[in-house]
């Protein structure tokens, strides 16, 4: 009777112990603090990945350049996987890649490179060479006579890094995400540049 009684006790002992650890789990992985940034980070890109599945999808449905590609071929090029990753991704719309709560980070990460240490003329240099009065939309080729303003390093370090397909770019206090091969804009963030 000992040797069950004290078998009892230690496996009394043993479930007790194993109930806690249960018990105990959920609490840990509640105050755990997530990283906010990170979380964010992590869905924008993996809405660009998504993305890119549909350019490389496009981009394969065209013939291959010439190796002797010439402009007049390399502009034909482009404005054929423009059409068609707009054709594929027809029912775009803001905010399928900037999502709200990615472009609320999106806002803070860029007033946090603007208020830094020089921040006041890194904004005036974006302003400076940032085209006013474009009207444009998602899923279309980005405006022929429109000039690329250069994105300045303070921003781009704040900012998740991109594939090479794709670039940030600034057009009034817009922030837009370009395929630089297909000249189209992808998605864009309202009001991105602090007043």
């Amino acid at each position: 009777m000992a040797v069950t009684r004290s078998a009892y006790i230690k496996g009394g002992a043993v479930l007790l112990a194993a109930l806690l650890v249960m018990a105990s789990a959920p609490l840990v992985a509640q105050t755990a603090p997530v990283n906010r940034d990170a979380r964010l980070t992590a869905a924008f890109l993996e809405h660009v990945q998504q993305y890119m599945q549909v350019h490389e999808k496009a981009r394969k449905m065209l013939p291959d350049m010439p190796t002797t590609a010439t402009a007049s071929h390399t502009d034909t090029h482009s404005r054929a996987l423009g059409r068609a990753i707009a054709q594929t991704r027809s029912r775009a719309r803001v905010g399928d890649i900037f999502t709200r709560e990615i472009r609320g980070y999106f806002r803070q990460q860029i007033a946090r490179a603007l208020s830094g240490p020089g921040g006041a003329e890194v904004k005036a240099s974006i302003m400076d060479e940032n085209p006013q009065g474009v009207r444009f939309r998602v899923n279309e080729r980005y405006p022929d006579t429109v000039p690329f303003a250069s994105m300045p390093p303070q921003v781009l370090s704040m900012l998740p890094k991109l594939p090479l397909e794709l670039e940030y770019r600034f057009i009034g206090e817009r922030l837009i995400l370009l395929d630089v091969h297909a000249h189209l804009i992808v998605d864009f963030i309202d009001n991105a540049l602090p007043k």
